[in-house]
């Protein structure tokens, strides 16, 4: 993964600043958390590049979300495509209906876009891991949102892996 975290540094992601310190920082430990919690070398890829298309609450881009074939050259096709759909998420749309509709809101083209079953999982563990960054890292977002946070992610559990839904417990306890 160092081809990866090179051209992350190489985009500015060591001089952006995120809770917890700067984007950098935050994909890494996304990237870890999901390897700690037994996800496969894929998803953990799009764990450490997960804001690469930016995302509905990052919006800085480090590459142009039409034009993917330079990140799927360097992270691969599984978790190119998994990025771009968690880039690509409209949250307000996509987030209480996803238990019922397993389908992403996409906010580039207004379009809502069903998850292949494979990716279901991979999806959610991958916005859950991402939001319990940012709560540990900054205890003013988890003042100010932990209970909407726990409510969320109860009801997707039926969606998350076993050691996602036990670290959503750990944290939002």
């Amino acid at each position: 993964m160092d081809d990866i975290r090179a051209w992350l540094r190489a985009r500015g992601t060591e001089t952006v600043e995120h809770p917890g310190g700067t984007l950098y920082a935050h994909l890494n430990r996304v990237q870890e958390r999901l390897g700690a919690l037994g996800h496969d070398r894929d998803v953990q890829v799009a764990g450490l590049t997960h804001a690469a298309y930016s995302t509905d609450g990052f919006d800085l881009a480090l590459v142009d979300h039409t034009d993917r074939g330079p990140l799927q050259a360097l992270i691969g096709d599984l978790a190119e495509d998994l990025v771009h759909r968690y880039g690509s998420c409209e949250r307000s749309r996509t987030w209480k209906t996803l238990p019922e509709t397993r389908q992403v809101w996409d906010r580039w083209t207004d379009t809502a876009v069903p998850l292949p079953d494979g990716l279901v999982t991979p999806f959610a563990d991958l916005s859950v891991i991402n939001e319990l960054d940012v709560l540990e890292q900054d205890p003013a977002i988890a003042a100010r949102y932990g209970g909407y946070f726990r409510d969320l992610f109860a009801a997707w559990a039926p969606l998350l892996s076993a050691p996602v839904q036990a670290e959503v417990r750990r944290v939002l306890a």
